[in-house]
């Protein structure tokens, strides 16, 4: 055997190369701190949200650097209490920045199996235990949207599922461009609505069908893809002549040869888009699919699509029941077990306890929706369809000003301020955006069940104080 390079001495191999006793003591001494500073901190309202630092202050309390030689426990310890304290508390009753639900302790039990296994899920020889729950948890799903049969795999997030969905598409039309790539296939067409999620962009770029061939339609005043504008956004492209651009001439000329328009191929429906919470006629929009053949819901190809039977991973004469090796369902090769923490929280609560979470976060809406119209100085972009409350705080320098050519340029730099001041301070967190025509909102949306009535109180009194001077 080759001598590796750089190997300047032998080293013993009789005893392991970890000191397990020393390193189950670090581990029970961690568990206190996550228990501490990462789970009862997190939960506590008594407790800052986050404990803001510039960049490079943060850089220096954190010593950053890697360096040769190794730290001691009680240095590695402090490490350890130092990311929780200076990272943002998403489990905190008055966090309300993005989609987070809070800390679950049944979810988090499951995490904490899932990193202790250390293992991915793509055969069953690998995790027997995480891919039935996984084939489970995905068969319950199912059920729920009223589907008796079909397949699926988890995905890192809604944006790989999304890049997904549309390989699946192509591949369903095209079967061919799974060996021969996009050269020889017509130009794709991709619609959804203006507001859909911007993974579909994304998703575009990465497969090579490019961004402008997304058709983003138009939809209405609470954010409804209109059907009758798909359709006609279909026809269009199905009309148009493809043109060329050539070095000379950078605008765009029909070509000689110019074949019909795009092929169109990809319709995403949005139920719940991120800002206004809208959901699109689902059913006008599936009768358009279907009329024109466009890609909706198909069952059972993500192994086709995706799949390249590995022969060192995926061997067809195993011992077992190879239709349980789901890897070659994912473009993914290792893959965390992410059902499991779903798992484990859907056993410890059930369909019951699930439905009441949801149950409760429209009641937390409502009310809310019901304080801000009380509230003198609160203004709705829109009734609410979802959970999804946008809505502006106007503070008393700028009411009454409304008719004002400079009120709303005004009013857009209130939010951000207030936000700034809010993470200054620690108080809570909350999302903001300007959409369409609407200079910047807030937008809140409570998905946490630890979330009650007095910390939605705290939230309007929060904004109203830190906006009150503005």
């Amino acid at each position: 055997m080759a001598e590796p390079s750089g190997a300047g001495y032998s080293i013993p191999l009789d005893d392991p190369g970890l000191d397990i006793a020393a390193g189950e003591e670090f581990l029970q001494e961690v568990f206190q701190i996550l228990l501490e500073e990462g789970v009862r901190k997190s939960t506590d309202v008594t407790q800052k949200v986050c404990d803001w630092k510039e960049p490079q202050e943060l850089r220096e309390l954190l010593d950053l650097e890697l360096r040769n030689d190794g730290e001691g426990r009680e240095q590695l310890l402090q490490r350890c209490r130092d990311v929780l304290r200076f990272s943002v508390r998403t489990g905190h009753p008055r966090f309300f920045n993005q989609l987070f639900s809070g800390l679950d302790h049944h979810a988090l039990a499951g995490r904490f199996l899932t990193e202790t296994l250390n293992t991915s899920p793509y055969t069953y020889e690998m995790a027997p235990v995480l891919v039935l729950m996984e084939e489970q948890v995905l068969a319950k799903l199912r059920e729920l949207v009223g589907w008796s049969s079909g397949d699926g795999i988890f995905a890192p997030g809604g944006s790989i599922s999304n890049m997904l969905a549309m390989n699946v598409a192509r591949f369903r039309r095209f079967p061919e461009s799974r060996s021969r790539g996009n050269w020889d296939l017509p130009r794709l067409g991709l619609f959804a609505s203006q507001e859909s999620h911007y993974s579909i962009l994304k998703g575009a770029a990465l497969l090579g069908i490019g961004t402008d061939n997304v058709h983003l339609v138009r939809t209405d005043k609470r954010g409804k893809m209109i059907p009758e504008e798909l359709e006609k956004e279909i026809q269009r492209v199905k009309a148009e002549v493809r043109t060329g651009c050539t070095p000379m001439s950078p605008k765009p000329l029909k070509l000689p040869n110019a074949s019909p328009g795009s092929e169109p191929l990809f319709v995403c429906a949005t139920s719940g888009t991120t800002v206004l919470g809208a959901f699109d006629p689902l059913d006008a929009i599936a009768d358009i699919c279907a009329h024109h053949g466009l890609w909706l819901h198909v069952d059972g190809l993500l192994q086709r699509c995706h799949g390249v039977g590995a022969s060192y991973l995926f061997q067809r004469d195993k011992f077992y029941d190879v239709s349980l090796d789901t890897g070659d369902k994912s473009p993914q090769c290792g893959r965390r077990a992410d059902g499991l923490k779903l798992w484990i929280l859907w056993k410890a609560v059930g369909s019951q306890g699930l439905g009441q979470r949801v149950e409760r976060a429209f009641s937390a809406t409502r009310y809310l929706l019901e304080q801000v119209k009380r509230r003198e100085g609160f203004q709705l972009v829109m009734e609410p369809e979802f959970i999804n409350l946008c809505f502006w705080f106007i503070p008393p320098s700028l009411r009454g000003q409304e008719s004002s050519p400079e009120f709303w340029d005004k009013l857009g730099k209130v939010a951000p301020a207030i936000k700034e001041k809010m993470i200054r301070r620690g108080s809570m967190m909350v999302g903001y955006q300007p959409h369409g025509s609407h200079v910047n909102f807030f937008r809140q949306i409570i998905t946490n069940p630890a979330v009650t009535r007095h910390d939605l109180d705290f939230f309007l009194d929060e904004i109203q104080e830190l906006g009150w001077d503005l």
